[in-house]
């Protein structure tokens, strides 16, 4: 698995990185290190990779979980401005004080991890829906005709020689709003 953990706005990118690792059928979660210091590391095993993100390299928490995690055996990457390189000569912020740049950049390498293990291990579109069972994604990519479709007793059907009267009865009947014609 890849845990995530970072304080802060690199915390939320870091959520943001291990719903993308998930939902990309790498087994991820996102670590909260404060909730870590407090018995969360428990949820670590020493398979599991842990990606700390902290634009200064020097974010307490974070700081904090590292001998723990080491003792468990995990391995670890750090995602800091000086070490694996996503640091930005400087924020967007006018003030060059808000996390801005340097969020925009970790998220993007990110992304990249995220879409280079999908790659690896050539993960296909029909796993990618086994994960995405809900919304557009998962109509798009899991729903069938015969998950929707009304059949038998269900199905309101008529022969062409009913009247439009008994037609509308059955339409109203069923609830669908339509009525089949065979003839």
């Amino acid at each position: 698995r890849v845990v995530i953990t970072g304080m802060g706005k690199s915390g939320i990118i870091g959520r943001k990185m291990a719903a993308t690792f998930a939902s990309t059928g790498t087994p991820s979660f996102y670590l909260h290190p404060a909730e870590g210091i407090h018995g969360d590391l428990g949820m670590v095993t020493e398979s599991d990779v842990v990606i700390a993100l902290s634009n200064s390299g020097e974010t307490g928490e974070v700081l904090h979980i590292l001998p723990s995690l080491r003792r468990i055996g995990a391995k670890l990457i750090a995602m800091v401005g000086n070490t694996l390189d996503v640091g930005v000569s400087q924020e967007a912020c006018p003030l060059g004080l808000a996390p801005t740049s340097s969020t925009t950049a970790a998220l993007a390498y990110g992304d990249a991890l995220a879409l280079a293990l999908l790659s690896k291990r050539k993960f296909t579109a029909s796993q990618f829906a086994v994960f995405h069972p809900g919304g557009s994604l998962g109509r798009k990519l899991l729903l069938t005709v015969e998950d929707i479709m009304h059949s038998g007793a269900d199905n309101p059907v008529v022969n062409g020689a009913t009247t439009v009267q008994d037609a509308l009865f059955v339409i109203t009947d069923k609830g669908l709003g339509a009525v089949s014609v065979v003839d």
